[in-house]
């Protein structure tokens, strides 16, 4: 197998799986000998496992926690259990600032983004102990490092998983279970589609990822790499972190700020 690492016996589950870094993930682990269940609201999921030996198909709303504990309950059913949870399920809110979002926004952001991956750590990580050991890991962002890289809403939220897989790595010590995020910069996805498109339209495709210091968007591949190392036991040493993947953006976030009273009103 190619790429360093060997999954043979393990399975692991990843959310948002349809599209982007879900997709690559679950293809990435499956081409390394793991079993996979890939789980995702949209019934494009089923198409991702289309051909691989050992894996299911589950749609489920990563926010829910029945269907959370549907999902674990389904992956334990199929293969006995599980060794790694990727809580990568999420959505993006737009652009909205403090002053332009409405509850209902933060409150559909916030389900997802953060209480999606809480959940997932509450149900996944006694099952993944009762497997002796594994590795939880979600997806974060640079938006939630510093601002200047998405929406209020989508930011904090994505600030909440950060500080999460801090709380939830000193609350499962000695357990066997680590717990890291990744905070990915920008990378083509589904939920990035239409920028990507728009910048394709226009001839304007070499402006994407021109803030970073390599001057170039990421691939889903490439978190999933990282997926990858922080799932394996290359990572054993590694908990409770959270791994900037941007090319660098997060060295500076710049920005161009605006006053309060134009950002405001």
């Amino acid at each position: 197998m190619s790429g360093g690492f060997d999954f043979t016996g393990k399975v692991a589950v990843v959310t948002g799986a349809a599209s982007g870094i879900g997709r690559a993930t679950v293809q990435a682990f499956a081409a390394r000998g793991a079993a996979v269940v890939a789980a995702d609201r949209s019934a494009d999921v089923h198409e991702v496992v289309a051909g691989l030996d050992d894996a299911l198909a589950i749609e489920m709303d990563a926010g829910d926690e029945g269907d959370v504990e549907r999902l674990v309950a389904a992956a334990c059913e199929r293969f006995g259990g599980f060794d790694i949870f990727y809580a990568n399920a999420g959505i993006s809110g737009g652009t909205a600032g403090i002053f332009d979002a409405s509850v209902e926004l933060w409150t559909d952001v916030l389900r997802v983004n953060l209480i999606g991956p809480a959940l997932a750590i509450k149900h996944a990580a006694p099952r993944i102990v009762a497997r002796g050991g594994g590795a939880i890991l979600c997806t974060a962002s640079v938006a939630g490092l510093r601002s200047g890289a998405g929406g209020t809403p989508y930011s904090a939220s994505k600030a909440g998983v950060i500080n999460l897989v801090q709380t939830a790595a000193q609350q499962l010590a000695t357990s066997g279970v680590r717990v890291n995020a990744i905070c990915p910069g920008l990378i083509e996805t589904g939920m990035t589609q239409r920028a990507f498109d728009y910048a394709r339209e226009r001839g304007k495709e070499d402006k994407l990822g021109q803030l970073n210091p390599l001057r170039r968007a990421g691939r889903p591949e490439e978190i999933a790499a990282v997926a990858l190392f922080l799932a394996s036991d290359a990572a054993s040493y590694v908990n409770g972190q959270a791994i900037a993947v941007d090319g660098g953006l997060s060295t500076s976030h710049p920005v161009t700020r605006q006053a309060f009273g134009k950002a405001a009103f």
